[in-house]
């Protein structure tokens, strides 16, 4: 009875390597067939992307239009003409007209000036009172303005004062307007 347990247990060997080996294979398949529904799907979904594209171009092209016939139509526009474009910014500036009575002054940029350098380092100046900062200078001194302009700050003004200073900006003609 040696024999036919020996057999049994070979044929069981072979069987179970069988089935190892169909398993394996059906593994790979299954996997190659998953990775093949992925690539399907992502061309699916890439293609209602370009649908989706295409079909908002399609109302878009049509809504522009209707728009030019209302645009024509009801509102009298037209398409502009090759000699309505401008050429440099002389001939923009050639449209200007100059400012009514009325109109609010024009805004400005204003440019912070360095009130005082020491040693190629900026002394640091307090927003707030406008003097400068404790250890900031050489000495602790306050420093000194360069331009005798009546219009310059001095770094001791408070900040009330320094803004209630006339801007430098203003010329003679913005104050013969107003």
């Amino acid at each position: 009875m040696r024999n036919g347990s020996r057999l049994r247990q070979i044929g069981w060997a072979v069987v179970l390597t069988v089935c190892l080996t169909a398993f394996v294979a059906l593994t790979f398949r299954v996997n190659a067939v998953k990775s093949e529904v992925r690539l399907a799907e992502r061309q699916i979904i890439a293609l209602e992307r370009e649908k989706l594209l295409l079909e908002t171009e399609f109302q878009t092209r049509a809504n522009q239009q209707q728009l030019a016939d209302w645009n024509r139509v009801e509102f009298g526009y037209l398409a502009p003409s090759a000699d309505q474009y401008l050429e440099n910014e002389r001939q923009l500036a050639s449209l200007g007209v100059p400012r009514g009575a009325g109109a609010p002054e024009p805004i400005r940029v204003a440019k912070a000036r360095v009130e005082a350098e020491t040693g190629g380092i900026l002394a640091m100046v307090s927003p707030l009172t406008g003097k400068p900062a404790e250890g900031s200078g050489e000495d602790g001194d306050e420093p000194e303005s360069t331009s005798g302009d009546a219009n310059q700050m001095s770094a001791s003004a408070t900040l009330a004062e320094r803004l209630a200073m006339e801007s430098p900006i203003r010329s003679p003609s913005v104050e013969a307007a107003q």
